[in-house]
Parts: C-alpha cells; sequence; structure tokens
C-alpha cells in the first residue's frame, strides 16, 4: 500500500487550506505559493535580500514544464527558471517575475 497517493498530495495543496489557484497551458493547477526572501552575499561582507518565489505542485499538473514557461498566479506571470522534480510526485518551480 502507499504511503502518499495522488489524492493524498491534492489535499496537500488545496484551495482550501494552503494552497493556491494558478493558470498554466491554458488550465487551472493547485499548488502552495511562497515568495520569501532570501539573503545573497555579493561577496562584499554585506548581503541582500532577493524575493525567490516558488510554487509547489502536484508533477502530474506539470509534467511537460520546462524553463522559460509562464505560469500566472494571482494575476501577476511569472517566467520558470527551474523546474525540480523531487521524485515523489511534487515539483518546485522556482519562478521570475515578469
Amino acid at each position: 500500500m502507499a504511503v502518499e497517493t495522488a489524492d493524498d498530495r491534492a489535499i496537500f495543496i488545496g484551495v482550501d487550506d494552503f494552497g493556491v489557484a494558478a493558470t498554466y497551458n491554458g488550465g487551472t493547477i493547485n499548488g502552495i505559493f511562497d515568495n520569501d526572501f532570501v539573503e545573497v552575499d555579493a561577496g562584499g561582507g554585506v548581503g541582500f535580500a532577493l524575493q525567490q518565489p516558488r510554487f509547489v505542485c502536484r508533477t502530474a499538473a506539470v509534467s511537460t514544464a520546462a524553463e522559460g514557461d509562464t505560469i500566472t498566479i494571482s494575476a501577476v506571470a511569472y517566467t520558470m527558471r527551474i523546474v525540480q522534480d523531487d521524485g515523489t510526485g511534487m515539483t518546485t518551480l522556482v519562478l521570475e517575475k515578469q
């Protein structure tokens, strides 16, 4: 028996809890959107912060995703810069605001 199923993953990213809806390839997919600040060290001893938007969703929803694709979250368009399939049925999209 599988420890985690596709239905389990769908519950985790549901819009009734932590998830948000996004538009990708003409359809709607759910995922968890984070736009945290990350400190960057430019080598000068003083770091600075940049936002690093990420969207975690089911791999099946973005199985054809590629760097350069566009996804819209909360009416903001983002370009996918990194597509990270974690091998458990979830994928993290590292995004850049257009």
